[in-house]
């Protein structure tokens, strides 16, 4: 059995969480509009970047509410890099 594969479960819950985190990301930054597919890519893109940034610094996730929260903090900082891009303060 490879342990590496997510479950069907495990994905609708990664697809479900990461777009409702992308969205509570784009509230925050001020930025409303990006759909659900999009609302997923920076919510599920968050989520990465934000477990990234907290193991630089030392912290470790663990729990629901942390890997949201994680996932939001990610997302706003994606959200922030991207808004340096040429055209990124348009929207």
């Amino acid at each position: 059995m490879n342990t590496h594969l997510l479950t069907f479960e495990q994905f609708v819950i990664l697809i479900v969480v990461g777009a409702l985190a992308g969205w509570v990301a784009g509230l925050i930054f001020k930025r409303r509009r990006f759909g659900f597919l999009g609302n997923m890519i920076i919510g599920v893109l968050g989520s990465f970047l934000g477990r990234w940034l907290l193991a630089l610094i030392g912290f470790g996730v663990y729990g629901h509410l942390a890997h949201f929260l994680t996932a939001v903090l990610g997302g706003v900082t994606l959200l922030w890099l991207l808004s340096f891009l040429p055209g990124g303060r348009k929207r």
